[in-house]
């Protein structure tokens, strides 16, 4: 469990509640040591290159527009709802290309996976002391973002009754209803899906099987819909039961409320799971101080305030909580603070191992 980064909410919303000063302060809104030069070498370069940021994912859109106009530099967002396995196979095509991106956001595993494969350049943001250990690589070649919890996203209208835990979703009442945002040997957050299963069966941080057959169990039952879960499916109704981010749910569930109710469910049988996503630059950005900019913004309080508001906990969160840096209604808003305290994460080690197991079996256990 990385156990620096989950601060006890419920102590700040009591501070918040009593008027102390530190709960109720604005963020500071800017990298402490972003220097003029790399503003006005980033605007030399004229753009920015990201790729797979869905605007509904982690408040990606508002970050994205804001950027864009606080420094006047565009934004091109090349395949919103690409993988974390295809940014990286992105960068290894498009080298030397000017269409190559020059960011990516990727799950843990992948971020390891990129780091060995040289497809990295080495970056320390400012405010890199404030970002916890456990969550970044030394050297600056990855660090984490923003993390969640895996939920059930339910669209009510389906469904009817939501599944309150993982031994629910093998009822017959959620027959082709549950799906995961992809394959796990591609998208993060249908890895950390398998993961959190195999903590409500038996498994554990270190042994991650025990996900994978229940998988294939729910598919025999044909309660698994193989096909790649997105917000448009949850909100149609085309895949009911979807499997992902906290924070995704959350928001789409915000966002569609007029048109369709969509619940999130923390499973309540086994503790909750949650990991965080990885930014690096690539090794061959086109726009290599746009890029360094992205990552000073992204990582000041205000672009990780952007981030909370998306419902997706910034990597600086505790820190940010510690200097009163985050207003007090946006910690309301939050969901309850007790199972981001109880959530497990793996190590770099175990999701290793996890990966590995997962290539071996996935595709020949998990039959829909």
């Amino acid at each position: 469990m990385v156990g620096d980064f989950t601060p006890d909410r419920r102590t700040v919303l009591k501070l918040a509640a009593a008027g102390t000063a530190a709960a109720l302060a604005p963020a500071t809104g800017h990298a402490v040591g972003i220097s003029p030069a790399l503003i006005k070498g980033a605007k030399h370069e004229g753009g920015l290159n990201t790729i797979a940021l869905p605007p509904d994912w982690a408040n990606y859109g508002e970050i994205i527009s804001t950027f864009e106009k606080k420094y006047g530099i565009p934004i091109k967002n090349a395949a919103p709802d690409d993988t974390s396995a295809e940014e990286l196979q992105s960068i290894r095509s498009m080298r030397g290309q000017s269409r190559g991106p020059d960011v990516v956001d990727v799950g843990l595993s992948f971020a390891l996976d990129g780091a060995k494969q040289g497809l990295f350049k080495p970056y320390k943001v400012s405010t890199w002391s404030t970002i916890p250990a456990a969550m970044k690589d030394p050297a600056g070649l990855w660090y984490g973002d923003y993390f969640g919890l895996i939920s059930f996203g339910v669209n009510m209208s389906v469904a009817k009754v939501a599944p309150q835990s993982w031994a629910d979703l093998k009822k017959p009442d959620y027959k082709g209803m549950v799906a995961l945002n992809g394959s796990p040997l591609g998208a993060g957050a249908a890895f950390a899906g398998v993961f959190a299963a195999a903590l409500a069966n038996g498994g554990s941080l270190d042994n991650i099987m025990p996900g994978i057959e229940f998988f294939a169990d729910l598919a025999k039952r044909g309660n698994f819909d193989p096909s790649a879960a997105t917000s448009a499916s949850l909100v149609s109704g085309q895949t009911p039961v979807v499997i992902n981010w906290d924070y995704l749910n959350l928001a789409q569930a915000k966002k569609s409320k007029a048109m369709t109710r969509i619940d999130t469910v923390i499973p309540a049988d086994a503790k909750p799971y949650g990991a965080f996503y990885c930014q690096a630059i690539s090794k061959f950005a086109p726009h290599p101080k746009a890029a360094e900019l992205w990552q000073e913004f992204i990582y000041s309080d205000e672009g990780q305030l952007l981030y909370l508001k998306g419902f997706a906990h910034p990597a600086r969160f505790s820190a940010m909580v510690k200097a009163g840096a985050i207003p007090a209604a946006m910690m309301a808003a939050l969901p309850p603070a007790k199972p981001y305290g109880e959530a497990l994460f793996a190590t770099i080690e175990q999701t290793k191992k996890a990966q590995a197991a997962l290539t071996e079996n996935w595709t020949k256990m998990v039959k829909a």
